[in-house]
């Protein structure tokens, strides 16, 4: 595999994974009004699955979460589990609340009918 860079897109709110320049995987997140990030969708590309790239981005992604001065709340599976094995972050997590997963829809609604294709008039 080639060096894994590891990053931060703030405007497409996910801490990105490449490898040879080339994308490879993210950890989505959304950011509410106060100092939640909310983790919903971490994700490598198949031909990079099983060489502990998820685990390297979930560590860098929470650090800098943290270091941010972030709660971590995680709602994708993979963050759940790897927080499961990592209790050093456990002071800097919030389960998720129904205040928390309403605005976690709600911005990932408005995604969808931004990113839907216009109709001709």
């Amino acid at each position: 595999m080639n060096e894994l860079n590891l990053g931060q897109n703030t405007p497409r709110s996910r801490f990105e994974a490449r490898a040879g320049g080339h994308y490879v995987g993210q950890a989505a997140y959304v950011d509410d009004d106060g100092d939640h990030r909310i983790f919903f969708h971490t994700a490598v590309i198949d031909e990079y699955a099983g060489q502990g790239i998820a685990g390297t981005l979930a560590e860098y992604a929470l650090s800098k979460t943290v270091a941010g001065g972030k709660i971590i709340v995680p709602v994708c599976p993979y963050i759940k589990s790897y927080l499961a094995r990592h209790p050093e972050y456990v002071p800097d997590v919030l389960e998720p609340t129904e205040p928390l997963l309403r605005f976690l829809d709600g911005v990932l609604q408005s995604r969808k009918r931004s990113a839907a294709p216009k109709g001709h008039d």
